[in-house]
């Protein structure tokens, strides 16, 4: 157990939205919520899973829609006051702690705010190990544990409880009232028990994401940075360096759709990489071969800051590293690549895991 205090919610912010595989919204907006409720409420209490009691009843917390939309589309600050209210009356029982659903700029933020005005502690874990675009993608559903009972809301106080059968059409129609609301909700789902969160989350998100944010925080104040020390943090692979020369982006059903495309500098001059993401990074091109793909996470920091790029703030020009991060290893499970895989995004491409791929190109140039 220990609390988090300003530097971490900033380090927190930063690291994340590097999980968010381009997507998981503005970490602006995340960190400003957050450090706004840590101020006027006092700090949070960062709990391991382990220290949870079995029976505890814990709730995630998180924004849903497009990312796009969110940045135009400010908290209250109430949201989670509501929710949580609902929820509780609707279960007749009061929740122990909130967590992350997901890492990126917001989500991962988001339950700080909440467990700060409510007086609650936040997990340290969540259920991705990254950023997927639909509610179901979570190792939770690996395990059948329900997204239901739902509570979502938006900025105006229109909230309803959700109960459905399973964890899909928990998204489709929780993704229906997301886009009459704006394209853009406020969301808490997933009650589980103690006991549960423990053998189906995905531990010490949080800390992991303060550790990515912390290095680049120190890259940042050095003359020579080097993405590297991004590597060592990570796990991670570089893939590509190269300018901004195109993105398309659409917005469609509550998602963000496009393709990022990023010419060659230095070793890879005369290449050409392709990002397709819905929300999230899914598939990585070079010279038109596929070279990695979701679950495992593709990611974009600026050349010369190592600040994570989200996709809807890349503009032409913008020099970046392309850097590839093995996901967590529920997702390479059966059910995982069914959940999260490309042929799920409707790409007809077997998952090859990350780690498989670099052998290859260290045997043979892409």
């Amino acid at each position: 157990m220990r609390y988090l205090n300003k530097q971490s919610i900033e380090d927190i912010a930063l690291g994340a939205s590097l999980l968010g595989a381009g997507g998981g919204g503005d970490p602006y907006i995340g960190k400003v919520t957050a450090l706004s409720a840590v101020e006027q409420n006092g700090p949070v209490k960062l709990l391991d899973v382990n220290e949870l009691p079995d029976d505890s009843l814990m709730i995630s917390s998180s924004m849903m829609g497009a990312p796009s939309v969110q940045v135009e589309k400010f908290l209250n600050g109430n949201e989670y006051d509501r929710l949580m209210d609902k929820l509780a009356r609707y279960l007749g029982e009061k929740f122990y702690a909130t967590f992350p659903i997901e890492a990126g700029g917001i989500n991962s933020i988001i339950p700080i705010a909440a467990a700060s005005r409510l007086g609650i502690p936040m997990v340290d874990c969540d259920s991705m190990g990254r950023a997927f675009p639909e509610l179901q993608m979570s190792t939770f559903s690996i395990y059948g544990i329900k997204a239901t009972p739902l509570a979502i809301t938006d900025e105006k106080g229109n909230i309803g409880i959700i109960d459905t059968i399973d964890n899909n059409w928990t998204e489709k129609i929780a993704r229906a009232i997301t886009d009459k609301m704006g394209a853009a909700a406020s969301v808490c789902s997933f009650p589980i028990r103690g006991r549960d969160l423990k053998k189906s989350s995905v531990r010490n998100i949080v800390t992991y994401s303060e550790n990515i944010g912390k290095t680049i925080r120190e890259q940042s104040k050095k003359k020579s940075i080097t993405v590297q020390a991004l590597l060592d943090v990570t796990g991670g692979y570089h893939m590509f360096s190269g300018k901004i020369t195109d993105v398309s982006r659409t917005t469609r059903s509550g998602f963000n759709y496009g393709k990022t495309v990023i010419d060659g500098i230095d070793e890879g001059k005369n290449q050409r990489a392709e990002i397709l993401f819905q929300n999230e990074n899914i598939v990585l091109k070079r010279n038109g071969k596929v070279v990695e793909t979701a679950p495992d996470l593709i990611c974009l920091v600026d050349l010369e800051t190592l600040t994570p790029m989200t996709n809807e703030g890349l503009k032409y020009g913008k020099r970046v590293h392309i850097l590839g991060l093995p996901c967590d290893p529920k997702w390479r499970t059966p059910k995982g690549i069914e959940l999260v895989g490309p042929r799920y995004f409707g790409y007809d491409i077997d998952y090859v895991e990350l780690e498989k791929l670099m052998e290859e190109k260290n045997k043979r140039s892409f």
